[in-house]
């Protein structure tokens, strides 16, 4: 069974400067790890959701996603940047931790939704993005993560 997330799906230092530029970089990843069979219609489809409304949530946090026959298996990628990224946020603040998630047309309709909840759970406890913001290394994050989404296999 895969798992949501693995280590080649973290990148802790973003080099976007702003919210599409972002969702490519992350989009990159998710195809190296052969999560995606078409990566321009990955992005496509999550910039027209971005189109609906804002994905970034607030406390520096982006949750952009994307349901599309371009994704193989449900997937989360993370990136953080430290000078952050503009994101267009609910409270008008740039993003520094981005969370791309990605999950096919044919899955469980509910699946994003089940990993949003839990995503949005979690990110309502301070410590927890303060957290998010300190770790040094992809193993010790890619350990606090999997914790999280531990029930959802890929």
């Amino acid at each position: 069974m895969d798992k949501i997330i693995v280590k080649d799906l973290i990148n802790l230092s973003l080099r976007a400067k702003d919210k599409e530029n972002a969702i490519k970089e992350m989009a990159s990843m998710m195809e190296s790890c052969q999560r995606l069979n078409d990566k321009e219609e990955y992005i496509r489809v999550v910039m027209e959701r971005e189109g609906l409304s804002t994905t970034g949530i607030g406390f520096g946090v982006g949750i952009p996603h994307g349901k599309s026959n371009s994704v193989n298996i449900p997937t989360l990628a993370f990136g953080r940047s430290r000078e952050g990224i503009e994101w267009q946020s609910l409270d008008d603040k740039p993003v520094h931790m981005v969370f791309l998630i990605g999950v096919p047309e044919s899955s469980a309709s509910n699946e994003h939704l089940r990993i949003l909840a839990l995503l949005s759970r979690k990110l309502m406890d301070e410590n927890f993005r303060k957290n998010l913001m300190e770790i040094e290394n992809e193993d010790e994050l890619l350990s606090i993560l999997g914790e999280v989404f531990k029930h959802i296999a890929a």
